[in-house]
């Protein structure tokens, strides 16, 4: 079966290695650039284009970027989503992307996290401040890579930071620290497991253990409690495809991060598992599997239009290609069924240049007229 898939992303290392990957797969694999992608919403049917053109029709396709790009990506999954297979779905832009909607989706799910706060306003948060214990962590909601996370050892740093950072005018998040040397985990949930997984541990004067600020990786096996906490957590946040952060603490794993679109240089190289190759061949399953859902869905439609046709007129017209097997011309099942034809039966086919009739034989009995 000849597929087409399309990757949209930023075109950062780790889509092309994605894409590069999901070729050995599928028979047409495009790389577009998020950057150009453009959705008209004005007509009857939401339009997306690229260069200013109709996108092509896909049978799967992985949406990918920042957090720049989430309402976006959200726009373009909702109007794809109903075309195609997408690994993504649109309510995981939003949630993903936002820690702060991120942490109110594992609240909901009872998914185990930091001591956190939300506040909106510097008054607010230092009454917050107050209260905790030091160090701890703050968080604006969006920010990848570590950035957006800050470090505090007291209250006077904190305040100060929130002081400077009121300019900025939008909520933030206030953590409790938890002391793990400096180190963090991280696991990649492709589907229904993980795949692959590392434990971070931040350079020198660093509190962040990311790759982008110097983070360093050691490959790891995860005990059960940790790969299915690492799984719920994808499915809460509706993602299939997804790089879940968690800390190791005397409670047990704490979740601080998700990413739906992980770097894989890091943890491939540190697992030496082949990330990208593992989910391009995950993405050519599910459209397999959905394609033949599709499939079976248009036939209980044509079974139940059938029906309803022989209700009407008594025949049954049904255009399709031909099965042929060598010399052989297979019938297509619904048309068997439709005429009842029965093994036991004669029949009489006349055949015609681009024409083929066959009639079921009425055998006289002996004795009848």
């Amino acid at each position: 079966m000849k597929l087409k898939a399309a990757i949209i992303s930023l075109g950062s290392e780790s889509s092309r290695w994605t894409a590069e990957a999901m070729k050995k797969y599928f028979s047409e694999v495009d790389e577009l650039d998020i950057r150009k992608i453009d959705i008209n919403i004005s007509g009857k049917h939401a339009e997306i284009l690229y260069d200013g053109k109709p996108i092509d029709e896909y049978d799967c396709v992985y949406a990918k970027g920042s957090f720049r790009y989430a309402q976006l990506l959200k726009t373009l999954t909702s109007v794809l989503q109903k075309k195609c297979y997408m690994p993504i779905s649109a309510e995981a832009f939003t949630i993903a992307h936002d820690k702060l909607l991120t942490h109110l989706e594992l609240q909901k799910h009872n998914l185990p996290m930091p001591r956190t706060y939300v506040s909106s306003t510097v008054p607010a948060a230092k009454k917050i401040l107050k209260g905790m214990n030091y160090p701890i962590m703050m968080k604006f909601p969006h920010g990848t890579g570590g950035k957006g996370v800050m470090f505090a050892d007291s209250y006077a740093s904190a305040s100060s930071l929130l002081d400077a950072l009121s300019a900025l005018r939008q909520p933030f998040i206030i953590q409790e620290y938890v002391e793990t040397g400096g180190t963090d985990i991280r696991a990649i949930v492709v589907g229904n497991k993980v795949v692959a997984s590392m434990k971070r541990k931040a350079a020198a004067m660093e509190a962040r253990a990311n790759w982008h600020v110097g983070g360093i990786g050691e490959a790891i096996k995860l005990d059960t409690l940790t790969r299915k906490l690492a799984v719920d957590i994808a499915k809460a946040i509706r993602a299939e495809i997804c790089a879940v952060d968690m800390l190791e603490s005397a409670k047990g794993p704490l979740v601080i991060e998700v990413n739906i679109s992980p770097g894989l240089q890091l943890i491939s190289s540190t697992t030496k598992i082949d990330v990208a190759d593992i989910i391009a061949k995950h993405f050519y399953e599910r459209t397999l599997e959905l394609k033949s859902k599709d499939k079976d869905i248009e036939a209980i439609k044509i079974m139940k239009g059938i029906e309803e046709h022989k209700t009407a007129n008594g025949k049954t017209r049904l255009i399709t290609n031909l099965d042929f097997r060598g010399n052989m011309i297979l019938l297509p099942e619904l048309i068997t069924k439709a005429s009842e034809f029965d093994v036991g039966d004669n029949y009489e086919i006349i055949a015609e240049p681009d024409k083929v009739v066959i009639k079921k034989l009425k055998i006289k009995k002996e004795g009848e007229e």
